[in-house]
């Protein structure tokens, strides 16, 4: 029987990467780098977003958890124009800055969306990809996703949120949880920010949307992660991403909403780290 490794905790590290000061969490010292990009949801945070999964997955990889321009603790000039150009030049640069040449994604629901186009715009850095109730080709807005775009700060706006909309079972919702959220959704200039991306015309954060013939060029092994009762990111967007994607799988969880890596940590570990330990 072979004994289970130590699990490896993040350590939080500061990068300035295309301008941007930007906050990560490393753990991990395979030779496989793993980047985690987590989502677009107000108060997000690498922590918030993987702290379940990057003990488990430092196991076997080298694991990084970089948080996107205007998110978390990442800041960059004032005038910077948020987006998906700028997320995915930002990521490439913090890559970069790291010296990570090729790597694989795990994406959480925009962070699916900043996987594909890095796959779409730079094959060559992408090894294989986990996207996790991401939308991709074929998406209409949903209540749910109005309702993260359109939050205003509150304790109860925040527990209303992701109790009704995150969550498939509002349990795994604790005080502490919607504390950090709600603070982390406060803290500074964030909520100015946030509020930016969607609303405000001078910056294209809205566009959900990617071509479908640029979607079937995507070579890289994909895993498609899906939680049933989504109800932010439908899971007929994974469906369709899978009649797209030329090397691709999909797999649903039952009982889970839009945050498969929360509700269900062990058996999306294990999923994630038998598809990234594949030979390609």
């Amino acid at each position: 029987m072979t004994a289970t490794k130590p699990a490896a905790e993040p350590v939080e590290q500061f990068v300035d990467a295309g301008g941007v000061r930007t906050r990560y969490l490393e753990a991990g010292t395979g030779s496989h780098t793993v980047v985690l990009l987590h989502g677009s949801g107000p108060g997000v945070s690498a922590w918030a977003n993987w702290r379940l999964i990057i003990p488990a997955l430092a196991q076997d990889f080298h694991v990084v958890a970089p948080e996107m321009a205007g998110y978390g603790a990442s800041r960059g000039a004032t005038d910077i124009r948020y987006g998906i150009a700028t997320w995915v030049d930002h990521m490439l640069a913090f890559l970069d800055r790291l010296d990570v040449r090729r790597a694989s994604f795990v994406g959480n629901s925009m962070g699916g969306l900043i996987s594909l186009h890095i796959a779409i715009r730079c094959p060559e850095r992408v090894h294989r990809m986990v996207l996790m109730g991401a939308p991709g080709v074929g998406m209409r807005p949903t209540d749910g996703l109005t309702a993260v775009r359109n939050y205003e700060p509150s304790l109860d706006n925040m527990r209303d949120l992701l109790t009704h909309w995150f969550a498939y079972d509002p349990s795994i919702i604790t005080d502490d949880l919607v504390e950090a959220r709600y603070q982390a959704s406060t803290d500074g200039d964030a909520h100015e920010i946030y509020r930016a991306m969607f609303h405000d015309p001078r910056h294209n954060g809205n566009d959900l949307l990617l071509d479908e013939d640029a979607v079937r060029g995507i070579t890289a092994p994909t895993l498609l992660v899906h939680g049933l009762h989504d109800k932010v990111v439908p899971v007929e967007t994974s469906w369709t991403m899978l009649r797209l994607l030329p090397n691709a799988q999909l797999h649903v969880f039952h009982r889970s909403g839009h945050w498969t890596q929360i509700e269900h940590p062990t058996e999306f570990s294990r999923l994630v780290t038998n598809h990234l330990d594949r030979a390609t």
